[in-house]
Parts: structure tokens; C-alpha cells; sequence
């Protein structure tokens, strides 16, 4: 259907369909992101863990049920019924805990299997649609998404820059969709490199994996008003990058998120000092990397000398967050941080 017409049915009309009580002023709000929880959790589950443990807002993730991934499968509302009546329970239930909320899915919407792409681009509307019964913009109800990269293409001369123009092909109805609802998509900077098999010769997955491609996105982009992003300083430790430095040479008017995971590299780990640091561990026959005495990854996210980390729960950490808190400040950072 046209966004106008899914707008009469929602009963969406530009204004914020219901409000959320507004937060008190002071420090960032500090939310949870649900992917972390099982499938099965119902979302007044992840609500009831939300107020255990003290946070003020929730990303609840709403994947796919019949996705081909794997690896993340939390879907907390449920996305094929969500109405009118469904979202002013989930409104009414979030002002009686004083929670916020914003919804998200992270797949590959350019990329794979054709008829997943198409699959998954037809989900994010869904949750577009439902950011915008939640209230959209005007209740601070974002969409988080990933772009997703096309390795067949990304292998072609000019590989990259023909994805940013598939980018442009796939995100430009998508995006006019959202506006027409008032919600804001942010995309996520992974680079997705567990996506890629081990037989691959690379692991770049995901476009908005470094800040050079972010802005190309924004200037491929006709109408780039309601494209955001969701920060996740982590995904640029361990491409030995300063987050700081990342922020500081932005658009930060684009930052809507930012996403709490550390991460610690592992300097003089056997498989770097083997393979190096620019490109991911490579694959060969396992009988001949042990008798050359040649270390192997032992699976797809293990390619890349580093381990993620969730900040303060000891261990070495390779992300400055003093520095990198103070620089988000400085910047007059307001939004929520999302472990």
C-alpha cells in the first residue's frame, strides 16, 4: 500500500498517534537493547528486566521469525498483528514503568539471497509502520536497521561505490516511506563480518562499517532528512580507530544512538602476528595449517583479533570511554546510550 494509504489504516496522520511521558531532564537515559534475550520472551518480559535493572528505555528488537539467520532471533512484539490497540498497550505499559522505547531489526537489505533481501526490506516497513503507531519522531521512536552489503557485487571493479548506488535504489522508497509516517531510520555502523563464510577471502557486510561510507550514503541520497545513525564504538576499536576521533569528524547532527559494547584487541595474539591486521584470517585445509604451523580461526567471527567486551565487567577493554564520554559531551551528545 502507499504510505498515505497505510497512514489513513494505521490511523498515523503526521501527528504523534499517542505520547510517552517525557523524560525527566538531566543525565543521558540508559537503555537496553533486546537482542540479547531470548526469542521467546514476551515483551512485558523484557520490560520486567528493563525495571530490574534500573534502565529508562528499551530497543526492542522484533527480527524476522522466518529469517535465515541464526545468530539473533529476538522478536518482542509481535510484528504480523501490531495495531492501533496493540501499540497504545505497549504506550501505556511503557508510561506505567517509565520506560521509552524504539524498535529495530538488523538484517541485510541490499545483499544475499535475493529473495531474503526482499524479505527483510518488507520487514523494516513493518517496523516502520509500527515506530509510527508508536508515535515516530515526535515521541523520539526510531527504526534501527543495518544496511547490509552485496559481496557479489562488492567483487565487481568499482564494487563498493556500486553498492552504494544499489544503497540509493533500495533505501530511497524506504526512507520516503518512513518520512511520510514521521519515523526516523538509523543505521548501524557493524561491519557484519561474521556474515561472511570462512572460505571467504573477506568480511566487509554491512555499508555503514566505516565513516567514509556513511557520508558517501548521505550524499548518494536525494532526501537524506530522516537517515540517522546508531554509534557503536566498539566496531571501530577493533579497526584500531580512536571513537573519539570518529565523533569528532561526523555529521553529528546525524547521531541518534550509540550503542554500549567495548571491546578488547588482542595485540600480539599468534593469528596476527601470522596474518597481519588489514585483512581477516584466511582459510586453508586444516592437515596443511598444522603441518606449516599456521594458526586457523575456529569460526566465521573469529577472523579478526579482538573480543567484545560489555564495559566494567572487568578484563582490559581497548576503548577510552572517559575520553570518548567527554567527547560526546562535549559535543552536546542528549540521546540515549543502549547497552
Amino acid at each position: 500500500k502507499s504510505a498515505a494509504a497505510l497512514a489513513a489504516v494505521a490511523g498515523v496522520t503526521g501527528k504523534k498517534a499517542m505520547a510517552q511521558s517525557k523524560p525527566k531532564p538531566g543525565n543521558n537515559p540508559i537503555w537496553l537493547m533486546t537482542s540479547a534475550f531470548p526469542g521467546d520472551k514476551s515483551f512485558e518480559d523484557v520490560v520486567r528486566r528493563a525495571k530490574a535493572v534500573g534502565a529508562q528505555g528499551l530497543e526492542v528488537c522484533v527480527f524476522r521469525r522466518d529469517s535465515d539467520r541464526k545468530d539473533h532471533v529476538a522478536t518482542h512484539l509481535d510484528y504480523e498483528t501490531f495495531d492501533l490497540e496493540a501499540a497504545k498497550r505497549v504506550v501505556a505499559r511503557c508510561n506505567e514503568e517509565g520506560l521509552r522505547i524504539s524498535v529495530g531489526a538488523y538484517d541485510n537489505l541490499i545483499g544475499g539471497d535475493p529473495s531474503q533481501q526482499i524479505n527483510n526490506q518488507n520487514h523494516i516497513l513493518k517496523l516502520v509502520r509500527i515506530a509510527a503507531m508508536l508515535g515516530g519522531d515526535a515521541n523520539d521512536v526510531v527504526c534501527g536497521s543495518f544496511v547490509g552489503y552485496d559481496v557479489d557485487l562488492g567483487n565487481e571493479t568499482n564494487g563498493f561505490e556500486k553498492n552504494l548506488l544499489k544503497f540509493k535504489k533500495v533505501f530511497t522508497p524506504i526512507l520516503k516511506y518512513a518520512k511520510d509516517l514521521g519515523v526516523t531510520i538509523c543505521v548501524e555502523n557493524c561491519p557484519m563480518e561474521g556474515w561472511r563464510p570462512l572460505s571467504s577471502t573477506d568480511c566487509y557486510c554491512n555499508l555503514p562499517g566505516c565513516l567514509a561510507a556513511r557520508k558517501l550514503m548521505y550524499a548518494v541520497l536525494d532526501d537524506d532528512s530522516n537517515l540517522q545513525e546508531t554509534y557503536d564504538p566498539s566496531h571501530d576499536i577493533w579497526q584500531h580507530i580512536d571513537p573519539s576521533d570518529v565523533i569528532n569528524a561526523m555529521d553529528f547532527s546525524k547521531l541518534r544512538r550509540v550503542h554500549i559494547k567495548g571491546t578488547r584487541n588482542f595485540p600480539n595474539d599468534r593469528e596476527a602476528i601470522h596474518w597481519g591486521r588489514l585483512f581477516p584470517i584466511q582459510n586453508v585445509d586444516k592437515n596443511l595449517a598444522k603441518k606449516a604451523g599456521v594458526p586457523l580461526a575456529a569460526h566465521e567471527w573469529d577472523r579478526l583479533n579482538y573480543e567484545p567486551r560489555l564495559p566494567g565487567f572487568g578484563g582490559s577493554d581497548s576503548c577510552d570511554w572517559a575520553k570518548f564520554l567527554e567527547t560526546l559531551m562535549a559535543k552536546g551528545y542528549k540521546n540515549p546510550f543502549v547497552i
